[in-house]
C-alpha cells in the first residue's frame, strides 16, 4: 500500500513539472494591441489649412486648391488645344481665363450654367441665360447645356466680335501679347487682369499646349512684349525674384510710392505683372 501511494506521488510531481507555465500560457493567448490615433477636428483643419490655396476672381470669388486647378486643366487641355486650331486663340490664354473666370470649374456660374469664360449675354444672344451679380446687380449670363458649349462660345465671341480683331496680329503662342490685349479690348474691368492669366500660365506650364498645336512653329515669348498705355521707360515687368522692396531699390522710390502708383493693396506681386515705376 506504500509503495502504491508513493508511485502515485511521483506521478504527480512529474506531470506538474512538464505541464505548462502559468507565464507561457499567458503569452501563447495574449493579443497584440495597436496604438489608433484619431485625427480630432482640430488636427483635420490643421492640416487643411497648410494645404496651398488660391482665390480666383472674376465673375466668382473661388478659393481652391493646387490639384483642382491641375483636375481643371486635365480636363480641358484637350477642348482648348482644339480650339487653338479651329479659331487661332492660344491655349494657354483659354485655360487660363477658363481657371480664372469660372474658379476653376468651382465658381457660381460653372456650377449653375455651364458658364466658364463669364460671357454676358449681349445683345442677339438668343440661348439661356442665367441671372448673377457682377459689376451690377442681376445681369444676364449666357448659360449653355455643357461646359464644352462654353468653350466654343468664348472662340466664336473673340473671333466675331470687332474689338478683338487685333489679338490674332499678335503670334499664335504669344500668351503675354494676349493678355494685355484681352484688358485693353475690354474682356475684363480688373486692372490686374493680364497678370493673373500670365501668373496662371506661367506657374501651370499652360504655355506648353501651345508648343503642342504648333509644334516647330512655336516661338517662345519674349517677356517684354505686352500692350500698354505707359512708356517702356515707365513701366517694369516683374521677374522671377524681384520683390518691391528690391524694386524701390533700383528705380530709387519707396515702396509706398510703387503701391501707390499700382493700386496695390499688399506687397505681394506676380511674375510678369507690369509695374509703373515713375
Amino acid at each position: 500500500m506504500n509503495n502504491k501511494l508513493i508511485f502515485l506521488f511521483l506521478i504527480s510531481l512529474l506531470v506538474g513539472s512538464c505541464g505548462p507555465s502559468k507565464n507561457a500560457t499567458s503569452k501563447k493567448h495574449s493579443k497584440t494591441r495597436v496604438a489608433v490615433v484619431r485625427k480630432t477636428p482640430e488636427s483635420l483643419s490643421e492640416k487643411k489649412a497648410e494645404k496651398p490655396t488660391e482665390t480666383l476672381e472674376s465673375t466668382s470669388t473661388t478659393k481652391v486648391y493646387a490639384d483642382v486647378i491641375m483636375e481643371y486643366i486635365d480636363r480641358y487641355k484637350d477642348i482648348s488645344m482644339v480650339e487653338m486650331q479651329r479659331y487661332g486663340i492660344p491655349a494657354s490664354i483659354t485655360l487660363a481665363q477658363g481657371i480664372l473666370e469660372s474658379g476653376a470649374g468651382r465658381g457660381t456660374l460653372a456650377k449653375t450654367a455651364n458658364n466658364h469664360f463669364g460671357i454676358k449675354c449681349h445683345t442677339g444672344w438668343t440661348g439661356g441665360s442665367v441671372s448673377h451679380d457682377d459689376d451690377e446687380k442681376g445681369e444676364c449670363f449666357r448659360k449653355y447645356e455643357n461646359p464644352h458649349e462654353s468653350f466654343e462660345d468664348h472662340s466664336k465671341f473673340l473671333t466675331t466680335r470687332g474689338r478683338y480683331a487685333f489679338l490674332f496680329e499678335f503670334g499664335k503662342g504669344d500668351y503675354v501679347a494676349w493678355a494685355h490685349g484681352l484688358r485693353k479690348a475690354g474682356y475684363a474691368t480688373d486692372k490686374r487682369y493680364p497678370e493673373k492669366l500670365i501668373s496662371l500660365i506661367e506657374r501651370y506650364d499652360l504655355h506648353s499646349f501651345d508648343k503642342q498645336v504648333l509644334g516647330n512653329s512655336y516661338v517662345a515669348v519674349e517677356k517684354e512684349t505686352k500692350v500698354s498705355v505707359h512708356s517702356k521707360e515707365n513701366v517694369h515687368i516683374v521677374q522671377k525674384g524681384d520683390t518691391l522692396f528690391s524694386l524701390a531699390r533700383r528705380y530709387n522710390v519707396s515702396v509706398e510710392q510703387l503701391m501707390k502708383m499700382n493700386e496695390l493693396s499688399g506687397e505681394g506681386i506676380n511674375i510678369g505683372q507690369e509695374l509703373r515705376i515713375r
